[in-house]
């Protein structure tokens, strides 16, 4: 650098600055460091599960909604998310929301699925095969009731006939039993007009 007196040039101190460049640098080291020590420590997430609940699609369906400003966004039209605080306008893109990365991530699960073991494969198959079993008890407990009220109705019919075949044949019996003069006039004297059968018995 010149030193005359007539160089108006501003002169910088560069060890000053130099100083500063370094004590800068040193701070950033330090902020980097702790980030790093903040993100060093990962963020432990579940694997995908079940869900346990059945989702909603079909309770807002065909009915109207009156919405003005004052309106919280979850009443508003369309599907809401609790978890991720976003309203959604079809259940189409509802159901992609809910089985998305951003909202499994915000439940706190990554999307990887848990590998299953042989074992567990055998413990579900063997669930399964109870569950058929049930079922096809809860099938055969119902055909066995149907049978029985079938049963029982055909009884009832049974009944029913015998009971209609008792009376055609005391009927027949009093047809077939000859009526006499002495009848007749019996049944003149006690004020009767025949004894339990037809008029044209008489």
């Amino acid at each position: 650098m010149s030193m005359r007196p007539d160089d108006h040039r501003r002169k910088w101190d560069k060890v000053e600055y130099q100083r500063k460049a370094q004590e800068r640098l040193l701070s950033q080291a330090k902020l980097n460091d702790k980030k790093h020590e903040k993100h060093d420590e990962p963020i432990e997430r579940e694997n995908l599960k079940r869900r346990e609940y059945k989702v909603d699609l079909e309770s807002k369906l065909g009915k109207s909604v009156v919405i003005n400003k004052n309106t919280p966004g979850s009443q508003t039209g369309g599907y809401y998310c609790n978890a991720c605080d976003c309203v959604v306008k079809d259940s189409i893109n509802f159901l992609d929301h809910i089985n998305g990365k951003k909202h499994q991530r915000n439940l706190g699960m990554n999307m990887q699925i848990e590998r299953s073991t042989v074992d567990q494969v055998k413990e579900r198959f063997q669930a399964n095969k109870k569950k058929l079993e049930e079922k096809q008890k809860d099938y055969e407990l119902e055909r066995r009731l149907r049978e029985a009220k079938e049963e029982e109705e055909r009884y009832k019919e049974h009944r029913k006939e015998r009971r209609k075949e008792r009376k055609r044949k005391a009927d027949e019996d009093l047809d077939g039993t000859a009526i006499t003069d002495d009848m007749v006039d019996m049944a003149a004297i006690m004020g009767f007009s025949g004894f339990g059968g037809s008029k044209k018995n008489l």
